[in-house]
């Protein structure tokens, strides 16, 4: 404005004005102006990605693209998780995960704009490397799963994503987001589909099912819930990066063990080393095969 001060940033209405000192309201317009360009470049990113001329640039992979060094991640829902996860996982852990720039909603599609990691999956070659080359990358995985476990629960929380919400877990029976719940035992009624845990008149197998559900004492961790070789990024014997936090939340400690080994068709053989980086469970994955054949297999 003319004869404006040149720290004066704003002149309001009603005649008063923002000191250069006082930016707070100038930090927040701009964040905002710039949320909303990336956000439009985003959206235009996605859909030059399906124009017939252009769509010979990027590989066809589901739901993910790549841009020079920037990965963009579209799911058919309005759910960030994913992103609250990374971002969580990065602040209070050194756990290589993809740093996320930026993530929003638009028209019942979420969008995770984030740095894409180079690397391949560790399941690529893996036959094929040393065993001395395995118990690396495997050492590796194990110090970042007890370093992901002893990051701080946060007070009051139960069952759920990392945020607190719903979790997400495309495997388990009739749909995709479950909970969040308050309590452990909230999570086990719903896995076994409303039965009440404290029945008697069931099955053998049943029965030791729900009297394992009864057992006190789930203390809530960390997990990642699908530690898959194809999650999993390595440069040589270096893990660089673990991926796809979509499944992540605040589990019984049995979970992460359970879920990663219920492998992936792609790479069967990954059921043994996970016996290698997570501490095996097999009461824990006994239970699981049980609830798998009653009330819905992954």
């Amino acid at each position: 404005m003319p004869g404006m001060p040149p720290n004066i940033l704003f002149e309001f209405c009603d005649g008063t004005t923002l000191q250069g000192r006082n930016t707070w309201v100038a930090q927040i317009a701009f964040e905002c102006d710039c949320r909303r360009a990336v956000r439009t470049l985003v959206l235009l990113a996605v859909k030059a990605r399906h124009h017939k001329l252009l769509r010979r640039f990027w590989r066809k992979q589901s739901g993910l693209f790549h841009i020079f060094n920037i990965c963009i991640k579209t799911k058919p829902d309005e759910n960030l998780a994913e992103a609250h996860a990374m971002r969580f996982v990065a602040s209070c852990t050194s756990i290589p995960v993809p740093k996320v720039y930026y993530a929003f909603t638009y028209k019942g599609v979420s969008y995770i704009v984030m740095r894409h990691i180079k690397g391949q999956v560790a399941g690529h070659g893996w036959s094929s490397r040393t065993e001395e080359s395995k118990m690396r990358i495997l050492d590796q995985l194990r110090r970042m799963i007890m370093e992901l476990r002893s990051a701080p629960l946060p007070e009051g929380a139960g069952v759920s994503s990392v945020d607190g919400g719903p979790f997400y877990d495309c495997r388990l029976p009739s749909r995709l987001y479950w909970g969040p719940y308050a309590t452990v035992r909230e999570f086990h009624e719903a896995l076994v589909d409303g039965v009440d845990i404290d029945t008697e008149s069931v099955t053998p197998d049943l029965s030791e099912l729900l009297e394992f559900y009864r057992q006190p004492g789930n203390e809530l961790v960390l997990t990642h819930g699908d530690l898959s070789s194809l999650n999993i990024l390595v440069q040589g014997d270096a893990v660089v990066g673990i991926l796809d936090w979509e499944t992540a939340g605040w589990f019984p400690a049995y979970w992460e063990y359970t879920c990663a080994k219920y492998v992936n068709p792609q790479n069967p053989f990954w059921a043994d080393p996970v016996d290698q980086f997570l501490a095996p469970m097999p009461q824990e994955l006994k239970m699981e095969t049980i609830r798998c054949r009653y009330f819905g297999d992954f």
